[in-house]
């Protein structure tokens, strides 16, 4: 299995990128529309996912170790192949694809090309223990349960704090209560 290729970027397009290797080889490795736009020109490594089809081996390419775990997650679900899931990625970054998975935003994620209601809901239905963690700062993590616990203890419906902690941008517990409730109160 191929963990990881570093190389020099031969050829860019927005959907794939060719590496050449120190050992001579050039590999095709297909990435999401942020990583593209993230690569520059020179040495890259890109950390991959080595898919074995029967009639083809294919390498997705990730600069964000946290977008290959979103990506490695999706492929799992039933109905979710590679390509979907590398429109996903190109679509959301981790850390919104986890506030939209924590949210149980349907109608964001029919915005991605391919996906549909039913295949929104299946896909969050799925992910219901999507491990958001791994995908923020610990502290963040921490101060946005914290303030989702502290909202929900004033009386705050649990949907309603999700839908308002998902558009904070503070960091601290204080800061997200004071954002949430600015939020709720419209």
């Amino acid at each position: 299995m191929i963990i990881a290729v570093i190389g020099k970027v031969v050829k860019k397009d927005p959907t794939h990128i060719h590496l050449l290797t120190a050992g001579g080889v050039v590999y095709e490795i297909f990435v999401s529309l942020h990583c593209s736009g993230a690569v520059t020109e020179g040495e890259v490594k890109l950390h991959t996912t080595h898919i074995v089809r029967e009639d083809a081996q294919l390498l997705y390419g990730f600069l964000d170790i946290n977008e290959k775990r979103m990506f490695d997650t999706l492929i799992k679900i039933n109905g979710v192949g590679p390509k979907v899931a590398m429109a996903i990625c190109s679509t959301f970054t981790p850390d919104s694809f986890a506030r939209i998975v924590q949210s149980s935003d349907v109608s964001m994620l029919k915005r991605v090309p391919g996906i549909g209601p039913k295949s929104a809901g299946r896909i969050l239905v799925e992910l219901g223990d999507f491990s958001i963690e791994s995908l923020e700062p610990e502290s963040k993590s921490a101060a946005r349960t914290e303030a989702a616990m502290a909202l929900e203890s004033l009386g705050f419906k649990k949907d309603a704090v999700s839908k308002a902690l998902a558009g904070c941008n503070s960091t601290t517990t204080e800061d997200l209560i004071k954002e949430a409730l600015k939020k709720l109160s419209r």
